[in-house]
């Protein structure tokens, strides 16, 4: 699937490797009905095998369906995709929880939101996470799984935010910068 018009400069951008990581996998959908996408479903092992834990394994045999919310395993695919080996750029110890993306990498104030970082936000029943590629005056536009059972990019409401952390750098990307977007499409009001 190609990116939508209004997002085309991100097929330019040199960075952040997260973004580029998910950029590679952009429009991958879950299975309709009761398939599965198998994709999906081995994205656990693969998070598992760059990072053996007791968790992870879990994990693994926990992703049964598509069905089940994947947003945190999404990012977590997107951090070991572009790790390089670094472990402080591994995903959180319980990555499938939206919310624990909160306490990963750096901490950056809710209005210092940059292309490639990593934005947590609340709804019912939980938290979803992405990576901001952008933002207009009410809404942060996002890149993340599980966006209407898609890798898409997405409109959510800024009033949402719970947090925002920027990857452990050595080098920060020189294309790191806020980007201002005009108004358009809907607004996402529950991306589970």
């Amino acid at each position: 699937m190609t990116l939508p018009a209004r997002y085309s400069y991100l097929a330019n951008e040199p960075g952040p490797k997260m973004v580029l990581e998910a950029l590679k996998v952009f429009g991958l959908t879950e299975g309709k009905g009761q398939a599965n996408n198998p994709t999906i479903l081995m994205w656990a092992g693969e998070v598992a095998q760059a990072n053996p834990t007791a968790y992870n394994k879990w994990a693994t045999t926990f992703y049964s369906e598509d069905s089940i919310a994947w947003c945190g395993l999404f990012m977590a695919l997107c951090a070991v995709r572009s790790a390089g080996g670094k472990p402080e750029r591994l995903p959180p110890d319980k990555y499938l929880s939206a919310l624990s993306w909160a306490k990963w990498g750096k901490p950056v104030p809710k209005t210092g939101a940059m292309l490639g970082d990593v934005l947590t936000f609340q709804r019912e029943g939980g938290g979803h996470v992405g990576l901001y590629v952008g933002e207009d005056a009410d809404c942060f536009h996002v890149l993340g799984g599980n966006q209407s059972d898609a890798v898409t990019i997405t409109r959510i409401l800024k009033a949402r935010l719970f947090a925002v952390s920027r990857p452990a750098y050595t080098v920060q990307p020189d294309n790191v910068r806020k980007i201002k977007l005009t108004v358009s499409g809907p607004v996402s009001v529950n991306e589970a």
